[in-house]
């Protein structure tokens, strides 16, 4: 007969869970750790452009906001030029501007806010010319490993219709899901989003 094997039972686990914003965010999360912390402001008073918010959520399967969530983005100068030494577009580097931040989303609502200015369309590699547009990293409680994707403006519907990624999106209805929309807000341009993680709106994500 044989003898009955006496496993271990397997330990309770969690992904991600606080301190991926302890090491990435500290200063939001309560920990001043660092000289210079990451932020979600990204210009000085120097930047060239126009100031911009951005606002967001992102929302779970269950169609819950995320509470924990942090956000990191990259984007290029009003100019479209990223601060980068791999850009070799044409348009002019700008020491003032980093185009790169972190932030996290506040506890009781889950939004997550940047302070920038929008990004001109660049070119890419290929000579092709893009559409205004910031890209987006998500970390998060239950995402083993972080999720891609960008935010294009809803102002700049002609750019959006030529830009070669967006338009590499099918079915095109899902392309809206990319599409960050702006109203304005004591005399300055806030641009809404929304991230869904899953259901029937679920955000398109890019395998980078």
């Amino acid at each position: 007969m044989p003898q009955p094997l006496n496993y271990l039972k397997e330990t309770a686990s969690q992904t991600a869970g606080p301190y991926v914003h302890i090491g990435l965010i500290p200063a939001m999360a309560g920990f001043d750790i660092f000289e210079k912390n990451f932020s979600n402001v990204l210009v000085t008073p120097n930047t060239q452009g126009e100031r911009i918010t951005l606002e967001g959520k992102v929302i779970d399967g269950s169609g819950s906001p995320l509470r924990d969530v942090l956000l990191e983005i990259w984007q290029a100068n009003a100019a479209g030029r990223y601060n980068h030494p791999a850009d070799r577009s044409a348009g002019a580097l700008e020491q003032d501007f980093r185009g790169w931040g972190r932030g996290g989303s506040d506890f009781e609502s889950g939004v997550v806010t940047f302070e920038t200015v929008k990004p001109g369309g660049m070119t890419d590699k290929s000579g092709r010319k893009c559409a205004p547009h910031v890209n987006v990293w998500i970390v998060a409680r239950g995402i083993n490993i972080g999720l891609n994707t960008r935010l294009y403006f809803s102002d700049e519907e002609v750019a959006n219709a030529a830009d070669p990624v967006l338009n590499l999106v099918e079915p095109a209805v899902r392309r809206k899901t990319l599409i960050a929309t702006r109203s304005e807000r004591a005399g300055k341009a806030v641009y809404s989003f929304t991230i869904h993680l899953q259901g029937p709106e679920e955000t398109v994500f890019f395998d980078v």
